[in-house]
């Protein structure tokens, strides 16, 4: 067990650390001040942490907003586009009769609602929006796609037992579309924070990783440019582990999942 934990953390440093070695190889051949080594972005997240950019706004600050927007969103997201799924899923006529709407607006990519969002919403509402867009057609879908494949053999199984249709919608086919739906979810969790790294930057107020990094390139800061884009990626990946173990610790009969 052991051996083979180690093995995997030996597995996970690995790339990373030959990442980290050509990072320093192409800067040390490069010498330009637009590509900074590893050792000068360690430096500009310890100036993050310590005395904050340019407007003397800390890092964790930063931090602290973009997670309140992203988990924002994200909630809503999934308290409406669940529900919504697991209706159309069941009940295909609500699908087709609201086609028209959702699927034309589903190719509508969010960022491109962001100028019409900010004119008419205020405040964290516009976020919140501009997240819950992102969001909200993976898990959709997703759910939808999980309610759909379940199998009718279970289904008529429960039935012959006696089960009414309620039962077996709650004891049999949501049950078999989780998988499916916390796939959905992952998916739009990584499209939410797209969103709104993309928002923030549009956005007038200061605070926030997407604004952080806007304002660092605008002052040819490249080493606090890549330690914001470092810091979303280290988020993205720590809430993407917490939902696959959630994943994995409550279908351990998948052994499929494994991004």
């Amino acid at each position: 067990m052991k051996t083979s934990r180690l093995r995997e953390v030996f597995y996970l440093l690995l790339p990373l650390l030959a990442v980290m070695l050509l990072w320093e190889f192409s800067s040390r051949t490069i010498h330009s001040s637009f590509f900074p080594s590893p050792e000068e972005v360690f430096r500009s997240f310890f100036t993050l942490l310590t005395k904050g950019d340019m407007e003397k706004i800390r890092l964790h600050e930063h931090i602290f907003y973009s997670l309140l927007r992203v988990l924002g969103g994200f909630t809503i997201a999934c308290s409406t586009a669940i529900p919504l799924g697991i209706l159309m899923g069941l009940r295909e006529g609500v699908y087709r009769s609201s086609k028209s709407v959702l699927e034309p607006i589903r190719f509508i990519p969010p960022l491109a609602w962001i100028p019409l969002v900010f004119l008419l919403l205020s405040g964290t509402w516009r976020y919140l929006f501009v997240i819950w867009l992102g969001a909200f057609f993976p898990i959709l879908i997703n759910t939808m796609g999980g309610i759909k494949r379940t199998n009718p053999t279970l289904v008529e199984v429960s039935k012959s037992f006696g089960a009414k249709n309620r039962t077996t919608v709650k004891k049999v086919v949501i049950p078999s579309a989780l998988p499916e739906i916390l796939s959905g979810m992952r998916v739009g969790l990584g499209v939410g924070w797209m969103c709104i790294v993309a928002a923030e930057m549009m956005s007038g107020e200061s605070v926030g990783l997407g604004k952080l990094i806007l304002k660092a390139s605008e002052f040819m800061r490249v080493d606090m440019v890549v330690a914001g884009m470092i810091t979303i990626g280290m988020l993205g990946l720590l809430m993407n582990e917490i939902l696959l173990r959630t994943e994995k610790r409550l279908f351990l009969w998948r052994k499929e999942i494994l991004l």
